[in-house]
């Protein structure tokens, strides 16, 4: 599992004239909120708890800016920065944060976003010797960019834009995501470009790999582009939401499920998230958990194992967003969680608290539970409930994710 983002926020922006000249470009506005906090809202859809910020111009602006923006994200998220002492080049800045980077990370653009499902390129497994990853987007017309050449997911070059043609040349762009590990460092000088200087070295030498993804791209280097994202980048990222209740859906019910030994995932379980992935759905789970009450485990083991159970779903191909668990119960035999709340089902607590931290409409939501409670709770949080009474889920999930709900009247039993 990847903890960690790496983000280039420190270029100039001089294709946006005035734009540009006091607010840094990565938090430039895209409807209600800076593009970057778009940008950090997507990459905590899959586990991410840090960023490191790679700055360079108007950096003092751009940290007030992300500390403001910090408190709006829907999970705590430690950002930290790492300053280039001159303009170093998207290599250069990597080689300036050396003493912050994990043994692998994720490295990105701050002025771009490619809407895709992350999952197959965080988790893939590359043979020892390989540094990176990149992700490509397929263009039908790649005239625009560079494209890069792979014999299956091998990287072999990269090369310049295609000359002049008479028609549309399609090909494979560098969509600007990389996962690598801290051998990358090895390659990178004080000042260098990563895109001209270290890809290209590291493909003729075989030490690449690369996953292509599908989706919606955009970029906010230039002012007709900036106009779009502003309209259309709310529209897209203002998701669907898929909320799944824990035990009897996600697992079999083995009561009081509270470790990874006693986890075992329901039949299409990890298919059904990742089809909600795909088709750019979040994936929320909304469990009580009295056994935290109870004394059978403590609330770190919950965390322990959704962590566990998020990584055996981005091996799957899909993530899950977030996840709210109710500890409480009116006869807990630990004083601390011994309360009635609002929280714990058939109180809609935990809907209410996922829908607020991430701006989602209910009337684009579904809830699948097992139990009575999750309908009600479904219901009054104004979310379209279907009741799942076993056998596999994907088979389940599947017609609710192609067909328009409309809550609450659509809440089966």
């Amino acid at each position: 599992m990847l903890r960690q983002c790496v983000i280039l926020v420190g270029g100039r922006g001089t294709r946006l004239g005035a734009l540009t000249d006091q607010t840094p470009k990565p938090v430039l506005r895209c409807g209600d909120r800076p593009f970057l906090a778009w940008l950090l809202r997507e990459l905590q859809r899959y586990g991410f708890e840090e960023a490191v910020l790679l700055t360079f111009h108007l950096s003092d602006r751009l940290r007030e800016s992300v500390a403001a923006l910090q408190a709006s994200l829907p999970r705590p998220m430690r950002i930290v920065f790492s300053q280039e002492p001159a303009q170093a080049g998207t290599g250069g800045a990597l080689h300036h944060a050396r003493a912050l980077l994990d043994e692998r990370f994720l490295l990105c653009n701050g002025d771009s976003w490619f809407d895709t499902n992350l999952a197959p390129l965080l988790v893939a497994a590359d043979p020892p010797d390989i540094i990176g990853r990149l992700l490509l987007r397929h263009l039908d017309d790649a005239g625009r960019y560079g494209v890069v050449s792979h014999d299956g997911d091998v990287v072999t070059a990269f090369h310049e834009r295609p000359a002049a043609a008479s028609g549309p040349v399609a090909g494979d762009i560098n969509a600007g995501l990389y996962v690598f590990d801290r051998r990358i460092l090895d390659h990178v000088t004080p000042a260098c470009s990563l895109e001209r200087d270290v890809l290209p070295a590291l493909a003729q030498t075989g030490r690449l790999r690369a996953t292509t993804g599908h989706g919606y791209f955009i970029d906010i280097g230039i002012p007709d582009d900036l106009a779009r994202a502003q309209s259309e980048l709310p529209a897209r990222l203002h998701r669907r939401a898929l909320f799944l209740d824990r035990d009897g859906v996600i697992n079999v019910d083995h009561g009081y499920v509270g470790s990874i030994e006693r986890f075992t995932f329901m039949d299409g379980a990890r298919a059904a998230i990742a089809r909600a992935t795909r088709a750019g759905w979040h994936v929320f789970i909304v469990t009580n958990q009295s056994g935290v009450a109870r004394g059978y485990y403590d609330e770190q083991a919950v965390h322990d194992l959704h962590r566990w159970v998020l990584g055996e779903v981005q091996a799957q191909g899909g993530t899950i967003d977030d996840v709210c668990h109710c500890p409480h119960h009116p006869e807990a035999a630990l004083a601390q969680y011994r309360r009635s709340c609002d929280c714990r089902k058939p109180a809609p607590g935990m809907l209410r608290d996922l829908l607020r931290r991430w701006d989602v409409d209910p009337a684009g939501c579904v809830m699948v539970g097992d139990q009575p409670t999750d309908m009600q709770a479904a219901a009054a949080a104004g979310i379209a409930g279907f009741r799942f009474h076993g056998g596999n889920l994907d088979d389940f999930v599947a017609p609710l994710l192609a067909r328009a709900v409309s809550p609450p009247e659509k809440t089966l039993a």
